[in-house]
């Protein structure tokens, strides 16, 4: 981007002013940029289920329907308008944790003990996709464990829609620095290079012939970076040779 001001037309005492005032001029423009990109992706997220909705909605009332007719159409509306309002509620969410909202670390959490009530949450997804969860290490730690559960929960749920049939998910836990490292292991296609910076970015998803389903909207690892910064700490992604770790590490509370 060329300087909106040319410092070197300035006296050389101001040219440090200048150089830092077009600095500020270029993360103004490239926030800007970010915030038309993020408002395009909320456009298209949200057209998908509402068109489905009026679409429907016309179909039915096109014609005289049965009562197990108008209630499956119902059903399917209010599928739409659950994944309308889970939309919704994630964005709000990233929303308060962009403005810079801190995890409340209420007292000592022992991680596996969160790991293993999320994995019986998920329980019927695993049994439906033949897939067996194991859990390896432990660590305890100040942490806000509803934001741990929810970060937990996104981690798995990606794991699970991703993973080979009868294969292991496994949930690794490690002291570290302080803090924890927990990293969520599945077996599968491989996610390609260039799709590794990308991940934990609102609304992006990977390649989609890695999995057959798109009903998940690509906020859910976009919130498990937001829990980990709401922790002081940072996420991390490896995948290779069929296996793909996704995780985050949590920082310690400050002394």
């Amino acid at each position: 981007m060329p300087f909106i001001f040319d410092p070197s037309t300035f006296a050389s005492e101001l040219q440090p002013w200048i150089h830092q005032f077009n600095s500020l001029l270029e993360r103004v423009e490239d926030a800007y940029a970010q915030l038309e990109a993020f408002n395009a992706d909320v456009a298209h997220e949200l057209r998908t289920p509402l068109s489905n909705m009026i679409a429907q909605a016309e179909i039915v009332l096109s014609h005289s329907r049965s009562v197990d007719a108008l209630q499956d159409a119902l059903g399917s509306q209010l599928e739409e308008a659950q994944r309308l309002s889970g939309i919704v509620t994630d964005m709000l969410f990233l929303s308060k944790a962009h403005r810079g909202a801190s995890a409340r670390r209420s007292g000592p959490v022992r991680v596996a003990e969160q790991v293993a009530a999320v994995a019986e949450f998920h329980e019927g997804g695993l049994e439906n996709a033949q897939l067996a969860l194991r859990v390896e290490g432990d660590a305890e730690l100040e942490l806000d464990a509803g934001l741990l559960r929810r970060a937990l929960s996104n981690l798995v749920s990606n794991a699970i829609r991703y993973a080979e049939p009868k294969s292991l998910i496994r949930v690794l836990i490690q002291p570290q620095d302080g803090g924890v490292r927990i990293a969520v292991e599945n077996r599968g296609a491989s996610i390609a290079a260039d799709a590794m910076p990308h991940l934990f970015e609102r609304f992006y998803r990977a390649d989609r012939s890695r999995s057959g389903s798109s009903s998940h909207h690509g906020l859910g690892l976009a919130i498990v970076a937001a829990i980990a910064r709401m922790h002081d700490g940072t996420t991390f992604a490896e995948s290779a040779h069929g296996v793909t770790r996704i995780g985050l590490v949590l920082a310690g509370p400050a002394e």
